[in-house]
């Protein structure tokens, strides 16, 4: 076996991690509903440690809070999957790391737990920036699909949040 994760993902792995070691940026993801995955493909990258500093699995409310900072208002007021609470793990990791950039995933990857407001398939990203105005948020929402299965679901969230992690001039 020459990789344990998918060829696409450990592709694009590699290629953030050579753009970011070429910009001289070390970089932090804190990963809710990916439990771990885009961390995962980053480590599969030989020499990665000297781009990749750390992943924050922050899969519950409260680890959220404790880790990375999440208010409990904010949790309480707009939900773990919301652009309000991605910002703030995003944020919370790049503080907490001494990164030049963090990327956050959190999501409802399924196959149970979706809302008629945040359905399976829904999964915000967020990314913070050392040196950039607290104003200038990059956060998104993705709706995957319901048809979709979790490990699809984690994958294309692991995929937008590897892009995401690309300096701007590498896209």
């Amino acid at each position: 076996m020459q990789n344990l994760l998918p060829k696409k993902l450990v592709n694009l792995a590699e290629k953030v991690i050579d753009a970011n070691r070429k910009a001289g940026r070390r970089i932090a993801v804190a990963e809710s509903c990916t439990g771990g995955l885009v961390a995962a493909a980053l480590t599969e990258i030989a020499g990665s440690s000297d781009v990749f500093d750390c992943g924050f699995n922050t899969y519950s409310n409260e680890s959220k809070h404790q880790l990375l900072g999440v208010s409990h208002d904010m949790l309480d007021t707009f939900g773990a999957v919301s652009i309000a609470v991605a910002w703030g793990m995003a944020q919370g990791a790049l503080e907490r790391s001494g990164c030049d950039v963090a990327v956050a995933i959190t999501g409802v990857a399924g196959p149970d737990g979706g809302t008629e407001k945040k359905p399976i398939g829904t999964v915000v990203f967020a990314k913070a920036e050392k040196n950039k105005d607290i104003d200038d948020v990059v956060a998104d929402r993705h709706d995957f699909g319901t048809d979709k299965s979790r490990a699809d679901i984690r994958l294309q969230a692991a995929l937008v949040a590897l892009e995401l992690l690309l300096p701007d001039n590498s896209e």
